[in-house]
């Protein structure tokens, strides 16, 4: 299913990533005192009431002297927060009070149909409160405040927040239907793909980076197997670059992530790996779907009889974390070898939903131990007492032992390996929950 998004806006310096850190309880924005230290924008899942959502910290306002600079940076946020959300936070300071730029802020805001919770940040003590009413002026509802810092009135915060989010609506496909979202950055051929898959012009192909406006669904058939692709865009408006084409392409890859369940990486041949392509493959990754890297554009290359092999390896060497995943090479432009994805789509679609009986899973475990026992801890050593798998899509393993901090990663990497050699989950990420044995 695809998550309520929440888009974090506000001038420079009232605290944006404090109260992101917060909302999704980690540390991943950089925390400055500098003014527009946040360059790029960040993306995390959070979870307030049984609801999970995902929070955009949005950044790369550069503070100038040019002050029409500093009005279009904070136009981009606005505009991004308009595209992406389904709920924006307001952020302004309470130290500072109401600043024109706030006003400015708020003036965008008016025009977009979501709603709009106004935080007032920095009120750490309780004498400061009175001043969050002068943000009422802002005529976006009552000012919540709250403390990064401090951790004060986030709660309040977040249930402003969700009380704002769409109701679920669940999958609206068959339970037999395989969904496929089509994921890269811009210009690697991914609307290409999908005109070739499908057989006629449904989304708009473009030499320009990013002209697929919105996440297009297509359903199809295809040898009595139902799916539905996903298109991804890398921008919304042509022509309107709001930081970095690159950067902008996320968001389009999270949101079609979670509704898929198989997810095609599509990389370029003619450019090879970048770092993009990571990020945007380890989101698949982290949400347990099954994942296919295919090579677009693979007419576009010369080729000798080791060009594969070399394509391969760089795979392997730049996704050392999804060594599970098959390689594909297509070109969209000519249809060659499209139609060999759909063996493997299927492939990987049943691996993600294949379950092991209790009984063989711990005769592999059990075998794994007589071959590799368990190291020494401090003279401690592991017992792995039960193994079974509880959920699939991606398969999920609960581990019983007498005490989970004595399972260091590079065991339970083996004891994975140990699990694939006879059931190789091929284009799927497994997962483990480890438990001491009384629970």
């Amino acid at each position: 299913m695809a998550y309520p998004v929440v888009a974090i806006v506000g001038r420079p310096n009232v605290g944006k990533s404090t109260i992101f850190n917060r909302l999704v309880g980690e540390r991943l924005a950089i925390v400055e005192d500098e003014p527009g230290i946040t360059r790029d924008r960040l993306i995390s899942r959070a979870e307030w009431l049984g609801r999970t959502f995902q929070v955009i910290d949005t950044g790369g306002i550069e503070i100038t002297n040019d002050e029409d600079h500093l009005m279009r940076s904070m136009r981009m946020q606005a505009e991004l927060a308009m595209d992406e959300s389904d709920v924006v936070v307001l952020l302004v300071d309470g130290k500072m009070g109401l600043m024109d730029s706030d006003r400015e802020v708020a003036q965008m805001l008016y025009r977009i149909k979501k709603p709009v919770v106004v935080a007032v940040n920095k009120m750490d003590n309780p004498q400061m409160l009175d001043n969050r009413y002068e943000f009422y002026e802002l005529g976006l509802g009552e000012p919540i405040a709250v403390s990064g810092a401090h951790a004060i009135g986030i709660g309040d915060l977040l249930d402003a927040v969700v009380e704002h989010f769409p109701e679920d609506i669940g999958d609206e496909y068959e339970e037999d239907v395989i969904k496929i979202a089509v994921i890269g950055r811009p210009n690697v051929g991914k609307s290409s793909m999908v005109n070739s898959i499908v057989g006629y012009e449904r989304v708009i192909v473009s030499e320009i980076a990013g002209t697929t406006r919105d996440a297009i669904d297509t359903p199809f058939e295809r040898d009595g197997q139902k799916y539905v692709i996903i298109d991804t865009a890398g921008m919304r408006k042509k022509g309107k670059v709001y930081e970095s084409v690159e950067k902008y392409s996320v968001m389009r890859a999270l949101a079609a992530i979670d509704r898929a369940d198989v997810a095609l990486i599509v990389l370029n041949a003619e450019e090879g790996i970048i770092e993009q392509d990571k990020h945007i493959a380890g989101y698949a990754h982290e949400a347990g779907k099954a994942s296919i890297f295919v090579i677009n554009k693979w007419d576009a290359i010369e080729k000798d009889d080791k060009t594969m092999q070399r394509f391969v390896t760089s795979i392997e060497d730049h996704f050392l974390f999804m060594n599970y995943a098959p390689v594909e090479t297509v070109s969209a432009k000519t249809k060659q070898r499209l139609q060999k994805l759909f063996p493997t789509i299927q492939r990987v679609s049943e691996q993600q939903n294949l379950r092991i009986p209790t009984s063989t899973l711990n005769e592999i475990i059990q075998d794994a131990i007589v071959r590799v026992p368990p190291p020494m801890d401090k003279g401690r050593r592991l017992r792995i007492q039960y193994v079974t798998q509880v959920s699939v899509k991606p398969p999920m393993f609960v581990m019983f032992v007498n005490d989970p901090e004595l399972l260091h990663f590079s065991y339970q990497r083996y004891i994975e390996n140990k699990i694939r050699e006879r059931f190789p989950f091929e284009g799927t990420p497994i997962r483990f929950s480890v438990r001491r044995k009384d629970e």
